[in-house]
């Protein structure tokens, strides 16, 4: 989706500036200092305007979260309300992510959340997708024992993918349903802006959990 362009961009991002983490591969291993405490550190990979990744913070004040996102118009709204709610648990990260490792150290996260993720639809960019079995061990190898991998879609092409590189990759899955929303996992899941809309038009969420 073509994101509206905001007047002054760069301005209005500084001024949030205690919530961005500049260079996040400096901080490799060191998550932990940024926030100032060692509690479990969760990702969140493409937090659009940041609804998701907000109100867990505001629910899980005992957990610390991180929110990657390369559309700057989209982020800037996810700045907004980490501030107008002064949430002190969660930091941005403004790029696009090749190899999470590069960020984040072995076991250095409790877990990963993928939200409605770009669905690459050509074959030729199946290794795009954030679901690639590739990736999906690039982020076993940063989360801690115990921990999980959280990803949910309307995409129905990409839940079948989804379900196929969990199978190559031999990875056990936790919690499933092809409806979230009338599904046993209901009370507890956290919505976003995408899911709301879909939800209003009777659309059925896929969800699934794994372990790492």
């Amino acid at each position: 989706m073509r994101q509206r362009k905001i007047k002054d961009i760069d301005n209005k991002l500084a001024a949030y500036g205690a919530f961005t983490v500049p260079i996040p591969a400096a901080n490799k291993g060191k998550w932990q200092e940024i926030f100032g405490n060692h509690n479990p550190i969760y990702l969140e990979i493409g937090c659009g305007k940041g609804q998701f990744i907000t109100e867990m913070a505001k629910k899980y004040p005992d957990r610390n979260f991180v929110a990657i996102e390369g559309h700057q118009s989209v982020v800037l709204r996810a700045f907004e309300k980490a501030d107008a709610d002064q949430i002190a648990n969660v930091r941005f990260v403004l790029e696009y992510v090749k190899d999470i490792r590069e960020f984040f150290a072995d076991g250095e996260l409790a877990g990963v959340y993928l939200n409605f993720s770009d669905p690459w639809p050509k074959d030729r960019h199946a290794k795009r997708r954030l679901t690639y079995g590739k990736r999906l061990q690039q982020y076993r190898q940063i989360i801690c024992a115990g921990g999980s991998i959280c990803f949910k879609t309307d995409n129905e092409g990409l839940f079948t993918f989804t379900l196929e590189q969990i199978e190559e990759e031999n990875l056990e899955i936790l919690e499933m349903s092809r409806d979230l929303h009338a599904s046993e996992f209901a009370a507890e899941n956290i919505t976003t802006e995408y899911e709301d809309k879909f939800a209003k038009t009777g659309k059925n969420i896929n969800y699934v959990k794994i372990r790492a």
